[in-house]
C-alpha cells in the first residue's frame, strides 16, 4: 500500500491532513526512510527536494531524528511507557477474558490548522442538528409526522426510550459528550462514518496516547505548536457544574459497569484525571427521587452522572430487568430533575448508521444549513426506493445492521456482523441480496470508503537493529464535541485515530487494531496560553475542591487490600521460618516442629492429609512448597496475591500507578515462578527460599506505598484497620499454639517466635540473651511500642476507629469500646502456668482478642460496606 497523492478534491471537501509529500508528488512512503539521510534534523532524499515534503511532515522530521535505530528506541520507549502505566484493553473471546496492553503506534496523525478549522465547523454543525433531533423526537415529534424521520427507524429502535418522552433534562440539553468517527478518502476529503452518543469511549485513552507519544517526540510536540487538550476537559466540567441542580458545589460521578468492562482502564483513568468519583451501580441508591452515593459516613447526594454504559442497563425497574449494573429508580430521579446525566438517556437510536442518510435533509430543515462534513452515502433498506438503489451499488458497499444486537425483552431480530461486499464470493453476495430483500429494515448499506492511511513504524524482527520500515494503515479518526456552557460546544483539539490490523481494512481495537495520537497543529503560539503547560499533567482536580467521602464499595476493597497484604506477609514469614529452621545446623526440637506444623495447618498452607512435620519432614516440606502455587488449596500465597490484585483492581483510581503496577507485577511473577517450582519432581528448597526472599522484598515496596503514597482519608484508615485485624488474628494463633505446644520453653522455639514476629533485634537489645517468658510476653503482648505486639495493634486499631467514626451520628456505638487492652495486662501474670504447663490467663486473653477481631470485622461490614442496618444520615440533602 502506498501514498498516491493528488491535488484534486471533490467540491466542498477539505483537503487531506498533511501528507508526506506535497500535492502532485507520488512517493512510496515505505521508501521514505530507506532512501533518507538525516543530518542535523534535515531529511535528505535522493531525487526529492526538502521543499517537496508537505510542511507539517517537513517540520516533524526537522525536530526528529528519523534514522531507523532512533525510531526503534522510541518505539520501545513507547511500549515500555504503556506497560508501566498498565494501560489495558479487555478483549472478550470464546476462550475467556483477555486483558492486553493498549495498542498505540509511534507516529501521530498530523492535522493542520486549516483542515482542523473545517473539521471543527462540521462537527459543531453536526452536534447542533443531533440536539435538535433529540428535542423533537422526545418532544413534539414534528419530524416523524412530516416524514423526515421514518417512525419505524426511530420508535422501532430498541434504544428509543418512550419513558423519556416529554422529559426536559436538567440544564435543557440532552447531549454533553458526542463522538464522531471520520475517515479521509483517497481524494483528501473527510467523511463522517458513524457517531456515538450513548456513552462515547476514547476520552481517557486519547489522554494516555498523548502522554505516551509526546514523550517520544518532545521537541516536535513543542516546536510544532500542538494544541493542548486540558482546556476542553476543564470546560466540560465547568459546564456540567453550571447546568447541575447544585451549581458549583455539584458532586460529579462517573458511572462504570465495573472492572470487567473492556474499557475499564479508561474509566478509572478519566475519573482520576477529572478529579471525580468513580462509581458502579451498586454504589448508588435512589431515595425520594434523588440519587445518593453510599459512603462510609452515610448517603451523599450525586448531582451529575457521567455514564459509561449503554442506556438499557441504567435502571432495571424501567429498562432491562436483568441488568445488575444500573440503579433502580434512576430514571425517576432524572425525570424529577434532581440529577443531570451526561448524556441524557435516549440518544442511542441516533447511533444507527441508517440515520446518516437522513441528516442532510434534517440539517436543512432544523438549522437551515448544508452539512459541511458529509456522511458517507448511506441507504436504509427499510425504504423501497433506497433499497433498490443500494442493491444496484452493492458491489462497492458495506452492509451494516440497522439495530444493535437484541437483548432479552427487545424485538426479535436476526443480528449480523458488518460485511464488506468486496470480500464476498458471488454466491455470498447473492445470499446477502436475498437477505436484504427479506429483512429490509434490519439492513443498512453504506458506500465503502478506502480510508487514507497513517504511517506506522515496524521494527525489524530479531537482531537486525535499525532495519525497521515505515508502513501504512487505514485509519478512522474519532473526534469529540464537549459541552461548553449553555447552548455552546467545544471540539476537543485532538482525537484518537484507530488503525486497522495488518492486512485488514476495518479499524477495530477488539480485533487486533491499534491507535494513534492526533496532533492538531496551531498556527499561533499564543493559543497555548492558559492551557496545561505540558501534557504530563495527569489530573484536572481543582485545588481546594471538597474532599468526597469514600464509597462503600471502595472502602470494602481497601479493607480487604489491607487484610490480604498482611496475610501474605505473615504466611511468607512462616514458610521462610519453617524452611530456615529445617535447614539449620541443629536439629529442630520436637515441640518446635510440632508448633510449626500446627501453625502451617491452621493457616491453610498444607492440604489436609499431609504427613506431619515430625513424622515425615520431606513430605511435609514438599506439600508446603507446592502449596505456595495454590494447586492444593485456597489459602496459598498465590491465591492471596490474586485476591490482593483483584481488590486493588477495584480501586485503581485511588492508587498511584507505581503501587498498582507493583501489585500486578508481583502477582504475575509469583504465580509463574511458584507453578514452575511446584512442577519440579522434587522442588528445590533453595529455589523456594529465594522465591520467598524476592516476594518479601517486593511486598515491602507495596507496603511502603500503602504507608507513604496514599491519602490519609477513611479509605486508607480502613486499609490499615484490615491489616491490624489480620495481624492480631495471626499473632493470637501463633502465640496460642507456641505456648500450648510448649515450643517457647525451648531456646530454639523461643528464638523462632521472635523471628516470626520480626522482633529478634528489639528483644535482645532490651533483654540481652535472656529467654524469660515474662519478658517475651512483655514485648509481644504488652508492648505499645513494638508494631508486632498485640498491645500496639490494639492501640493503633483504636486510634484508626476513632478517626473513622468522626462525623457519625452520636447514637452510633463506638466500635473501639469492645477492644481488649493487652497493654494493661501484667506480663508476669500471663506467664504463670499451672502444674500441667497451661497458661489459662494468656489463653483467655488471646481468645478474647480473636473474638473481638471477628466481631469488629462483621460490624464494619454491616455499618460501612453492606449498609444492612442503614445509617439514617444523608449528607448534602
Amino acid at each position: 500500500m502506498s501514498f498516491v497523492l493528488s491535488s484534486s478534491s471533490p467540491p466542498g471537501l477539505v483537503p487531506a491532513s498533511p501528507p508526506v509529500c506535497a500535492p502532485g508528488s507520488v512517493l512510496r512512503f515505505s521508501e521514505l526512510l530507506g532512501q533518507a539521510r538525516c543530518e542535523g534534523g534535515r531529511l535528505d532524499l535522493p531525487g526529492l527536494r526538502q521543499e517537496d515534503l508537505a510542511p507539517a511532515w517537513r517540520d516533524f522530521w526537522r525536530h526528529t531524528r528519523p534514522d531507523p535505530a532512533a525510531l526503534d528506541a522510541r518505539l520501545q520507549g513507547l511500549r515500555r511507557q504503556i506497560r508501566e502505566d498498565d494501560v489495558s484493553y479487555n478483549v472478550y473471546a470464546g476462550d475467556g477474558d483477555v486483558q492486553r496492553p493498549w495498542a498505540v503506534d509511534l507516529f501521530p496523525l498530523l492535522i493542520g490548522a486549516a483542515d482542523w478549522a473545517h473539521i471543527r465547523q462540521g462537527v459543531l454543525q453536526q452536534v447542533r442538528v443531533l440536539e435538535h433531533i433529540l428535542a423533537d423526537v422526545y418532544g413534539p415529534q414534528h419530524l416523524l409526522r412530516e416524514g423526515l424521520l421514518p417512525p419505524a427507524l426511530v420508535q422501532g429502535h430498541p434504544d428509543y426510550l418512550p419513558c423519556m418522552h416529554g422529559v426536559t433534562p436538567v440544564g435543557g440539553r440532552r447531549l454533553h459528550i458526542a463522538a464522531f468517527d471520520l475517515a479521509r478518502g483517497p481524494e483528501g476529503g473527510w467523511w463522517i462514518v458513524s457517531q456515538r452518543l450513548q456513552a462515547p469511549s476514547g476520552l481517557g485513552y486519547l489522554l494516555e496516547n498523548r502522554h505516551a507519544v509526546s514523550h517520544q517526540f518532545p521537541q516536535a510536540f513543542d516546536g510544532m505548536h500542538v494544541r493542548r487538550l486540558a482546556g476542553a476537559y476543564r470546560s466540560l466540567m465547568a459546564s456540567l457544574r453550571q447546568a447541575s441542580p447544585a451549581g458549583e458545589d455539584a458532586h460529579i460521578a462517573l458511572l462504570t459497569p465495573g472492572p470487567y468492562n473492556e474499557t475499564y482502564f479508561e474509566h478509572a483513568y478519566l475519573a482520576r484525571y477529572l478529579g471525580i468519583s468513580l462509581v458502579e451501580g451498586s454504589d448508588l441508591t435512589v431515595r425520594d427521587r434523588r440519587l445518593y452515593l453510599k459512603t462510609l459516613q452515610g448517603l451523599e447526594r450525586v448531582d451529575v452522572l457521567i455514564k459509561r454504559m449503554d442506556d438499557q442497563f441504567l435502571d432495571p425497574l424501567e429498562l432491562r430487568p436483568d441488568s445488575q449494573l444500573g440503579v433502580p429508580g434512576l430514571l425517576e430521579a432524572l425525570r424529577a430533575g434532581h440529577v443531570l446525566m451526561a448524556n441524557a438517556p435516549g440518544a442511542g437510536f441516533l447511533e444507527s448508521g441508517a440515520l446518516l442518510g437522513f441528516l442532510p435533509a434534517l440539517a436543512r430543515r432544523l438549522i437551515g444549513e448544508e452539512l459541511a462534513l458529509p456522511a458517507l452515502p448511506t441507504w436504509w433498506c427499510g425504504e423501497a426506493a433506497a433499497r433498490e438503489q443500494a442493491l444496484g451499488l452493492i458491489d462497492g458497499c458495506v452492509i451494516k445492521p440497522t439495530y444493535p444486537a437484541p437483548y432479552p425483552g427487545a424485538p426479535a431480530r436476526q443480528h449480523f456482523d458488518t460485511a464488506l461486499t468486496r470480500w464476498l464470493t458471488t454466491a455470498q453476495r447473492a445470499e446477502w441480496v436475498n437477505r436484504i430483500r427479506a429483512q429490509a429494515d434490519e439492513c443498512t448499506v453504506q458506500r465503502y470508503l478506502p480510508a487514507s492511511g497513517v504511517p506506522i513504524w515496524r521494527p525489524a524482527a530479531g537482531a537486525q537493529a535499525g532495519a525497521g520500515e515505515l508502513l501504512e494503515r487505514p485509519a478512522i479518526v474519532r473526534v469529540f464535541a464537549l459541552s461548553n456552557g449553555a447552548d455552546s460546544w467545544r471540539v476537543l483539539p485532538g482525537g484518537m485515530a484507530r488503525l486497522a490490523s495488518e492486512g485488514g481494512e476495518l479499524s477495530s481495537m477488539r480485533w487486533g487494531g491499534s491507535s494513534a495520537d492526533v496532533w492538531v497543529l496551531s498556527s499561533q503560539q499564543q493559543e497555548m496560553q492558559g492551557m496545561a503547560p505540558r501534557p504530563v499533567v495527569r489530573t484536572l482536580a481543582a485545588r481546594g475542591a471538597p474532599v468526597r467521602n469514600v464509597t462503600s464499595r471502595a472502602a470494602d476493597n481497601l479493607f480487604w487490600m489491607g487484610r490480604y497484604t498482611e496475610r501474605i506477609e505473615n504466611n511468607a514469614r512462616l514458610i521462610q521460618l519453617i524452611l530456615n529452621t529445617l535447614t539449620g545446623e541443629e536439629q529442630a526440637s520436637h515441640p518446635l516442629r510440632g508448633w510449626l506444623d500446627a501453625l502451617a495447618r491452621a493457616q491453610g498452607l498444607v492440604p489436609p492429609g499431609t504427613p506431619g512435620l515430625v513424622e515425615d519432614r520431606q513430605a511435609f516440606v514438599h506439600a508446603l512448597i507446592t502449596g505456595m502455587a495454590g494447586q492444593d488449596g485456597l489459602c496459598s500465597l498465590a491465591f492471596n496475591l490474586q485476591s490482593l490484585r483483584h481488590a486493588a483492581s477495584q480501586v485503581r483510581d485511588r492508587l498511584a500507578l507505581e503501587h498498582w503496577a507493583e501489585i500486578r507485577s508481583l502477582q504475575e511473577t509469583f504465580a509463574l515462578e511458584s507453578r514452575a517450582l511446584a512442577a519440579q519432581p522434587v522442588p528445590s528448597w533453595a529455589d523456594a527460599q529465594e522465591l520467598l526472599r524476592d516476594l518479601m522484598r517486593r511486598l515491602s515496596g507495596i507496603i511502603g506505598a500503602q504507608l507513604d503514597r496514599m491519602m490519609r482519608d477513611n479509605g486508607w484508615r480502613l486499609l490499615s484497620i484490615g491489616r491490624f485485624i489480620e495481624r492480631a488474628g495471626f499473632l493470637c494463633e501463633a502465640f496460642d499454639l507456641a505456648f500450648s505446644t510448649r515450643a517457647v520453653e525451648d531456646d530454639d522455639g523461643f528464638e523462632a517466635l521472635l523471628v516470626l514476629c520480626d522482633s529478634t533485634i528489639s528483644f535482645h537489645a532490651r533483654y540481652q540473651q535472656s529467654h524469660d517468658l515474662a519478658a517475651l510476653l512483655e514485648l509481644l503482648v504488652h508492648s505499645r511500642e513494638n508494631p508486632r505486639a498485640l498491645g500496639w495493634v490494639m492501640q493503633s486499631l483504636s486510634g484508626r476507629l476513632a478517626r473513622l467514626q468522626e462525623g457519625n451520628p452520636p447514637d452510633l456505638e463506638d466500635l473501639a469500646l469492645h477492644l481488649p487492652e493487652p497493654g494493661n495486662v501484667d506480663p508476669a501474670m500471663l506467664a504463670q502456668a499451672d502444674a500441667q504447663g497451661h497458661r489459662a490467663a494468656l489463653h483467655a486473653l488471646l481468645q478474647e482478642v480473636r473474638r473481638a477481631m471477628g466481631e469488629l470485622s462483621q460490624a464494619l461490614t454491616v455499618r460501612h460496606f453492606t449498609h444492612t442496618r442503614q445509617v439514617r444520615l444523608s449528607l448534602g440533602a
